[in-house]
């Protein structure tokens, strides 16, 4: 028996890296998933146990567990969800302040589904090379903002290499996702950290806002200092699933360690009286913008279920 792991998914096939060597490989039997009710039993990034066959495949019988993992409703069924990654260490999240314009908005909910996932984000501020003083006092702003709530930031171009070696450091020996919008450096970035590595960058679309893949699956690419790269579907496609409407302000770290002062235990930070977070915004404590996307992201239909509507109890 050997143990390698997945790098690419076909839906009945697996390509599976193991001592350097890659192999393509089946499932043996049928693989069932404890409380997870899914539409593909394997994904990129599982540790897989699996066995040789005279013709030189492998048969994948176990699974190991998973550290995390991102999951999606499944387009057809619609009680079913795929998973696309699992056992992602970091996930470096791209922002530009121009040519694209990352907003706020966006960097928040990405934050809250990588919280939602138990995925650590850095954020990577790029292409500050270009920019003008006003956007130099914004961008100390939103370090602000980001470090204080706990996220790592760093300040890179990638297109002249600054800033590059700290964020590889932090990178290194780890599995990625480098996420963003498209035009903010993703492929610049990767060939900054792999100058001399073969890989068509271009045919990496990465995850972003814009547009929609046309497949679901991931797939892992090997870059310089042993830093793996997994090309996932948009960030659109993974977001929250079932998440409910009481559950949504714990992935915002700031909410979940003040929202214990609420006076009810199911507080939505709305127009509830003695509510401790609308208290740590008025104080300055709480970001108003981060608030602002907490609103957005409630009224999204999709984040809760309507059976969890329900009277306040205090705390």
């Amino acid at each position: 028996m050997t143990q390698g792991t997945v790098y690419k998914s076909t839906g009945s096939w697996y390509l599976v890296k193991a001592r350097d060597k890659f192999l393509e490989c089946r499932i043996k039997g049928k693989i069932r998933l404890k409380n997870i009710s899914t539409t593909n039993p394997i994904a990129v990034g599982d540790h897989v146990i699996f066995e040789l066959e005279n013709d030189g495949n492998g048969i994948i019988s176990d699974i190991l567990p998973r550290t995390n993992y991102i999951i999606r409703k499944s387009v057809n069924l619609s009680k079913q969800h795929h998973i696309i990654a699992s056992n992602i260490d970091i996930s470096v999240l791209v922002v530009t302040l121009n040519n694209p314009t990352t907003s706020k908005n966006f960097i928040d909910r990405f934050l809250v589904s990588c919280q939602a996932y138990d995925i650590p984000v850095i954020i990577a501020f790029n292409k500050i090379d270009t920019y003008t003083e006003e956007e130099n006092n914004e961008l100390e702003k939103l370090i602000k903002i980001y470090k204080k709530i706990g996220y790592s930031c760093e300040l890179i171009s990638a297109k002249y290499g600054k800033g590059i070696n700290d964020l590889i450091n932090l990178m290194k020996n780890k599995t990625c996702i480098i996420s963003g919008h498209s035009g903010v450096g993703k492929s610049t970035l990767v060939n900054s950290i792999s100058p001399n590595l073969q890989l068509k960058t271009k045919e990496i679309s990465y995850s972003n806002n814009q547009g929609k893949h046309t497949t679901t699956y991931a797939e892992m690419f090997d870059l310089d200092f042993n830093i793996r790269v997994i090309d996932t579907p948009g960030i659109r496609g993974f977001g929250l699933v079932d998440i409910s409407k009481y559950e949504l302000g714990d992935f915002f770290p700031e909410f979940f360690s003040a929202k214990q002062e609420c006076k009810f235990n199911n507080c939505l930070h709305l127009d509830e009286p003695d509510c401790n977070i609308k208290k740590k915004i008025q104080e300055g404590e709480i970001y108003e913008s981060r608030y602002h996307t907490y609103l957005d992201m409630l009224k999204d239909q999709n984040i809760y279920r309507k059976s969890d509507e329900g009277s306040n109890t205090e705390s």
